[in-house]
């Protein structure tokens, strides 16, 4: 079994700072990419950002230059740091990991999903 789990969010006023980890467990053989959707209210689910086993990394044009995504191998964690936050941003924020139990088996996964409020 192989799953997903999120920590982090949370309320935080305009301009603040944010984390969220995700941690990828159970039997893997390969991560493909992992990496932050989120889904505002009354909005889509949308990328945030994603890291991909060769290092390259997508951004939404919303969130350049203030969110920062990184991916520590040995534990198969992957870390979002929000800063300057916005009201905007505002959503419940999930990740998604695409991986391989084995050669042959692939998976892809979400976490249940974390609310971050950004509010004064």
């Amino acid at each position: 079994q192989v799953q997903v789990v999120e920590s982090g969010g949370g309320l935080v006023q305009p301009g603040g700072s944010l984390s969220l980890s995700c941690a990828a467990s159970g039997s893997i053989f390969h991560i493909v990419a992992m990496g932050w959707y989120r889904q505002g209210p009354g909005k889509q689910r949308e990328l945030v950002a994603d890291i991909n086993s060769g290092g390259a990394i997508n951004y939404a044009d919303s969130v350049k230059g203030r969110f920062t995504i990184s991916r520590l191998y040995r534990n198969n964690t992957v870390y979002l740091r929000m800063n300057s936050l916005e009201p905007e941003d505002t959503a419940v924020y999930y990740c998604k990991a695409y991986l391989y139990s084995d050669p042959r088996t692939h998976h892809e996964l979400w976490g249940q999903g974390t609310q971050v409020t950004v509010s004064s």
